[in-house]
């Protein structure tokens, strides 16, 4: 493992990888409700995108096992390439390692991971990149999973690792670094937090 001098999250060091949120593995996700982890992950996706950080998304098994990519979110990712592998740890498809590296070679080392299952999903490719020196964070609900036992038997395992966690909101807010940033409502909105969406409704009838 090489060491890495943790640094903090930017629009400017960091990439989103969201790892197969696909139809058929969301028809058993038991530890969120299916309506907040589309939410989540779609408000992850166009914060990200709001703020000019690369978005990566891949699927498993697509036209044999687990479906394609939620509507939801294939709608947020616009005509973004989908990538799809066989490999159950993503990081082991080569060309989802290599778009990591070459975001690396141009200082994105942090990446924030969101995946269904979140044991498997996200957190092995997370668990792969922090062995190569990246600094990875898991978005947790972003993630699903089929049971709360899993879900608390991974955090158990992520936080032995190393590898951090938090939530896809506080994220996005850490990367964008300041609320009077010209992009802050277009954040905000794409987060779709209710409070949140009412205060930016606020601020824009008080900017009339």
């Amino acid at each position: 493992m090489t060491a890495t001098t943790r640094t903090r999250l930017t629009r400017d060091n960091a990439a989103v990888f969201l790892v197969d949120h696909q139809v058929m593995l969301y028809s058993g996700v038991r530890d969120i409700s299916v309506g907040e982890l589309k939410h989540n992950v779609v408000g992850l996706a166009k914060a990200a995108k709001a703020l000019g950080i690369p978005v990566i998304a891949i699927t498993t098994a697509r036209d044999s096992m687990w479906g394609d990519t939620i509507p939801e979110l294939k709608e947020a990712l616009g005509n973004d390439e989908i990538l799809d592998r066989s490999t159950v740890n993503a990081w082991d498809f080569e060309p989802f390692a290599e778009k990591a590296r070459s975001l690396k070679a141009q200082g994105r080392d942090h990446l924030i991971f969101a995946g269904v299952s979140f044991e498997v999903c996200a957190s092995l490719p997370a668990i792969s990149s922090l062995e190569e020196g990246f600094q990875p964070v898991v978005a947790l609900d972003a993630c699903g999973t089929f049971s709360a036992a899993k879900r608390e038997a991974n955090l158990f395992r992520l936080v032995h690792k190393g590898v951090d966690v938090s939530d896809y909101a506080t994220l996005m807010v850490e990367a964008m670094g300041d609320n009077a940033d010209p992009k802050a409502l277009a954040v905000y909105a794409a987060l779709d937090m209710p409070f949140a969406t009412l205060a930016g409704q606020i601020a824009a009838g008080y900017a009339k």
